[in-house]
């Protein structure tokens, strides 16, 4: 596990100044895409370092491609390890999908669910862990196709992290988008994720384009849906660190921190229950 724990919050730029202001006392840490601060020097990276270095953060990554066709990027990869060493953050993410192939495709895509693919994938990880000389965390990512698939996401995701040792982050509402949209049971999914690698979790919202097909987006509030996912999340594994993340549509601070407090009372109620059983 981290040392990190409870509730955080994505850390948009269009936020920075009003956490610098004012930061909730709900927040416990903070959450960052490397890709989207490594450019940043001057006023901005010292409004950013101030942040760093009186609170806690975690790397969550975008363009690590891990499914990709083309060879890892070492020299993404050393700026990253700088930045995680510069920041003094201990923990980095990211996604179970790809976005390059002879060039960005500026989108997450879908890995095959094969078992060659999880081996490769699982080759990958265990490469970027060697290089960053730290455990790497995969997410489970939404997804609307599924090309060549020879086995069920879940038994993909099973796959690739058994054989990369790696951490998991479970994400709720993805895990909702995909039940909805391939017709699966999103509790069963999160039953069978194992306990030992969830490092943390991720809770968001999403667009309702049909009751066939839900498009995850950040960009919404959570709905009820995903809040008792989670809550079965924390029953079936335990109390972890969970992360809101909202990327557009952004309210105002105040009312995000309405939403970690949901978070922080569903961790509260498992954490009592948890209690309960062991006494």
């Amino acid at each position: 596990m981290t040392a990190f724990g409870g509730v955080g919050l994505g850390l948009r730029r269009e936020l920075l100044d009003p956490v610098l202001q004012h930061k909730p006392d709900i927040i416990d840490f903070f959450e960052v895409a490397p890709e989207n601060w490594l450019p940043f020097g001057g006023k901005l990276g010292k409004k950013f370092r101030a942040l760093t270095e009186q609170h806690a953060f975690i790397c969550h990554g975008l363009s690590l491609s891990l499914g990709s066709p083309d060879p890892l990027d070492l020299d993404f990869l050393a700026d990253v390890k700088t930045f995680l060493k510069t920041h003094q953050i201990k923990l980095y993410s990211e996604h179970l999908s790809y976005c390059s192939a002879g060039g960005h495709l500026y989108d997450l895509m879908p890995i095959p669910f094969t078992s060659a693919a999880a081996r490769y994938v699982a080759r990958r990880i265990r490469q970027v862990q060697e290089v960053l000389e730290q455990q790497l965390v995969i997410e489970n990512v939404s997804y609307y196709a599924a090309p060549g698939q020879e086995m069920s996401e879940l038994d993909f995701t099973l796959e690739v992290l058994q054989q990369a040792d790696c951490g998991l982050l479970l994400d709720v509402n993805n895990v909702y988008v995909n039940s909805v949209n391939h017709g699966y049971d999103a509790r069963a999914f999160i039953a069978a994720m194992p306990t030992r690698q969830l490092v943390y979790g991720h809770i968001a919202g999403h667009y309702h384009a049909s009751d066939t097909l839900l498009i995850d987006t950040h960009g919404a509030a959570v709905i009820d849906p995903v809040w008792q996912l989670l809550q079965f999340a924390y029953q079936q594994h335990g109390e972890f660190p969970t992360l809101l993340e909202r990327d557009f549509n952004l309210p105002e601070l105040a009312v995000l921190a309405q939403e970690l407090l949901q978070i922080k009372s569903l961790q509260q109620q498992a954490s009592t229950a948890q209690i309960r059983v062991a006494g």
